[in-house]
């Protein structure tokens, strides 16, 4: 057993970009203030309930890994990990994180916790199999750290966490299907019905283009409802102009993996000028 096997079957890359946007969303709810236990205790409990959702998906997809160039070599799928050790430590990950989320954090930060945590592990392990929409199921629960990291600073629902969930919802929706165009063999390969495979690639890119537009406006929504200032709003426009013509290009492109890849590489430089400017924007005029 390996600590560094375990600690893949985590993947912490997701945890670490989600660790970003619950950082913002608590960020833009405190205007930069942080209660250091409460802070903590949010970033940690949300990673490792993350954490424990990740263990389960790798659990119950390894079947479908085995069969995609990307994720064959995984643990599971090669028997390094014996299924039933990952079960244990999805477990134990899930009793800590939620332990730390109940105990330090408040109940709405809890309770979209455990929200999220079903979303993913059930309603999305299910749907991706079945239907195209599993990606819209699937954006639900990757949009739960931001409101997570607001709703603990804030302590309570407002305007401002709905904004944040919607901006991070149709981030995904963009971000999700550049990933599925330039993995498209490795999905149709494992029969998951996403929808570059089942709709084709025009049908995505339209796609893409709309919630990049969708991107724009619901980020427009922070300075329109007075949480932040105009220096944000004029970056992430900047931005999303720019995200948007790239976009428009996909439909003229001639190699649509290429292209798909560079629109996926352009919502990581999104997601990062998000997570900086909405705190930021608290202060800036």
């Amino acid at each position: 057993m390996r600590v560094k096997d375990y600690y893949a079957l985590t993947k912490p890359g997701i945890i670490y970009g989600n660790v970003m946007t619950a950082t913002a969303g608590y960020l833009l709810a405190s205007r930069l203030y942080i209660h250091f236990e409460l802070f903590v205790a949010t970033l940690a409990g949300t990673s490792i309930v993350i954490a424990s959702a990740c263990v389960i998906n790798n659990y119950i997809d390894r079947n479908i890994d085995k069969k995609m160039a990307r994720t064959k070599k995984r643990a599971l799928v090669t028997g390094l990990i014996p299924a039933k050790n990952a079960i244990v430590f999805a477990v134990v990950l899930a009793f800590v994180g939620f332990f730390l989320l109940a105990a330090y954090t408040n109940f709405l930060v809890t309770i979209v916790g455990a929200v999220a945590f079903v979303v993913y592990v059930v309603l999305y392990g299910i749907s991706k199999r079945r239907s195209v929409h599993g990606t819209i199921v699937g954006s639900f629960s990757g949009a739960a750290p931001v409101l997570a990291g607001y709703l603990a600073a804030r302590g309570h629902f407002d305007s401002g966490a709905l904004i944040v969930f919607l901006i991070l919802v149709v981030w995904q929706m963009s971000h999700f299907y550049a990933i599925a165009m330039y993995r498209f063999d490795d999905y149709r390969a494992a029969k998951i019905p996403v929808l570059p495979v089942k709709k084709g690639m025009q049908t995505t890119k339209i796609q893409i283009l709309l919630y990049v537009i969708g991107f724009m406006v619901s980020c427009a929504l922070l300075t329109i409802y007075d949480y932040t200032g105009y220096t944000y709003l004029v970056v992430m426009l900047l931005f999303g102009l720019a995200w948007l013509r790239y976009a428009m290009k996909g439909f003229g492109a001639v190699d649509d993996s290429r292209w798909a890849r560079k629109m996926f590489l352009l919502s990581l430089i999104g997601i990062l000028a998000l997570s900086i400017m909405m705190p930021l924007g608290t202060i800036l005029p």
